[in-house]
């Protein structure tokens, strides 16, 4: 997944990292392009000034992710087919998480050996094997039950990785494994948040529910990130996550035909 994206999803709601919620969930599946203005009217609506809504879509041209034709006096802003690309899989990633996940009992193990005085290059490697949901086990051994995830990570040289598929074994215990690698209070804590935060089923309006949809989007989008998706044999009985998935798929299959309206109506019905 493109670094982009992890950084823009799990950081703080500056205009950009919204603005970038607001062309996955409505401007993608516009391929002929919106007026300007109606970017910024969206980033206006969603509580940031005019003068950030503005820059974050000059910004954003300017760095790829949108171009530009200029139609008299105005601009028809379109995703570039890389930044497009860059939000199906996004896409993706985000609108099928949360499902129930199985398992066939087997780890993965990755042995990560950097020379000390490459810093910069373990950093960069730990940092991709936490965004592909790997725990930490110390001394360079990283875990997960996903054997699938073998190729997410890109070795480095003179980086070396090791990789073993393995089952547990008689000595040590699982779910000590797992409070080790991972931090699963601090998780459940982000998902009792995003539960209180969508429990009401009617915002208001269409520009409330235009917000509260981009809103809910924004903050379901963190999720792919910061949990490594175990599965939900090696979690809680009452872990939140079903919960968390089941409103999130109730509250934006019910909001969407407002939300998608409302932009209509920003986007000036297309034209």
């Amino acid at each position: 997944m493109n670094d982009v994206l992890r950084r823009r999803s799990v950081g703080a709601p500056a205009a950009r990292s919204t603005l970038l919620t607001v062309l996955g969930e409505y401007l993608l599946p516009r391929p002929e392009g919106v007026w300007q203005e109606a970017l910024i009217s969206s980033l206006r609506l969603l509580g940031f000034t005019p003068s950030a809504a503005r820059q974050a879509v000059v910004r954003s041209t300017r760095e790829g992710w949108l171009e530009g034709e200029r139609i008299g006096r105005r601009s028809r802003m379109k995703l570039t087919p890389a930044s497009a690309e860059l939000l199906r899989d996004g896409a993706r990633r985000i609108y099928g998480f949360g499902r129930p996940v199985s398992w066939d009992g087997r780890w993965l193990l990755l042995v990560l050996r950097v020379p000390e005085q490459r810093r910069e290059l373990r950093h960069r490697l730990t940092t991709q094997l936490a965004w592909a949901g790997f725990g930490s086990l110390g001394g360079g051994l990283w875990i997960t039950p996903h054997v699938d995830r073998e190729t997410l990570i890109k070795p480095e040289p003179p980086a070396q990785l090791l990789s073993f598929r393995a089952e547990m074994g008689g000595l040590g215990d699982t779910a000590k494994v797992i409070e080790e690698a991972w931090d699963l209070p601090e998780l459940r804590e982000h998902y009792d948040q995003f539960l209180a935060d969508f429990a009401e089923p009617s915002p208001g309006e269409a520009p409330a529910i235009f917000a509260a949809q981009t809103a809910l989007v924004h903050a379901w989008r963190r999720f792919p990130f910061i949990d490594p998706d175990l599965p939900d044999d090696l979690l809680p009985a009452d872990w939140p996550r079903p919960r968390a998935y089941e409103l999130f798929r109730a509250r934006h299959d019910s909001w969407a035909p407002a939300a998608q309206a409302h932009f209509d109506s920003l986007a000036g019905g297309g034209g």
